[in-house]
């Protein structure tokens, strides 16, 4: 048996000092303990990138199957920009495993080395909500922080679209994405104790905020009921609030729950809302 064999990779990529980097089915494959030890003998762009990719998530890869590792290391490649390198990892054959279901087509992380990173940067706080949506065409990625204000990214170019959404006064803790009236809005909810609503073409705040909860927002989700667009919010008053949004009214009473509401979601059939409260989940149909 070679040598790229016994460790993971093949015997081409190992037949010479920093040939390593060549070979992905070696960082997926390979004895993580082996691996880390020829991480400084590639020499090149390419070399630096593969080992940064690997050290990202280093920590965790001994304990990790192949098959973790190369979700991880695929991860990372994107988070790197590295698409190539992602797609490559991601096609690395594990043996007893099926083949990647997914790939990673963008990503970005705050313990990625800054010298690789691409890395969308103009808040100026913690950011504490991502979600993504179509608008004009472009897919773009709506951003909420701890400097009180929504921002809108293009993914493809990884450039802020226009200036901030302002109008929360306080921490934007959740965002969601979805459609009313054929036009893509975005759904924020803040620590001002407020949901609002944003029509991600125009730039502008759509009405006045949805106000009823009296604590944190923590939760943003956005389905349809009954033909109709709505968002379902959680806060930290230990309620769920269901609005429509097409006439920025709350539908229904609240739902109250025995602890804070971490998370909502509404199933893609939107016949199910699952709620994460303390540390319980529970799944609700309507009646």
């Amino acid at each position: 048996m070679s040598n790229g064999a016994r460790e993971g990779g093949s015997a081409t990529a190992l037949s010479g000092a920093g040939a390593w980097w060549s070979d992905p089915g070696l960082l997926v494959n390979g004895d993580p303990d082996h691996v880390w030890g020829v991480l400084d003998s590639g020499v090149g762009p390419g070399a630096r990138l593969a080992a940064a990719v690997y050290r990202a998530s280093a920590y965790v890869h001994r304990g990790a199957t192949p098959g973790v590792r190369r979700q991880l290391l695929a991860l990372d490649a994107a988070r790197y920009g590295d698409r190539d390198l992602s797609a490559r990892i991601g096609a690395v054959p594990v043996e007893g495993e099926p083949a990647a279901r997914w790939g990673g087509d963008w990503a970005t992380g705050s313990d990625v080395d800054a010298r690789f990173r691409c890395a969308l940067t103009n808040h100026t706080g913690a950011v504490w909500a991502v979600a993504t949506g179509v608008v004009d065409g472009r897919t773009v990625a709506v951003t909420g922080s701890d400097d009180d204000t929504v921002r809108v990214w293009d993914l493809t170019t990884g450039e802020q679209v226009g200036e901030p959404l302002i109008g929360h006064t306080d921490w934007v803790l959740a965002v969601a994405t979805g459609v009313v009236d054929g036009r893509t809005v975005a759904v924020t909810g803040s620590d001002d104790q407020t949901v609002r609503v944003w029509d991600l073409t125009t730039r502008e705040q759509v009405g006045e905020p949805l106000t009823g909860h009296t604590d944190w927002v923590r939760a943003v989700a956005t389905g349809v009921m009954d033909g109709r667009p709505i968002a379902v919010t959680g806060s930290r008053d230990g309620t769920v609030r269901v609005w429509d949004l097409t006439t920025h009214r709350q539908t229904g009473p609240a739902l109250t729950f025995p602890a804070p509401v971490k998370a909502v979601a509404v199933t893609p059939h939107n016949t199910h809302l699952t709620v994460a409260f303390g540390h319980d989940i529970a799944t609700l149909s309507p009646h």
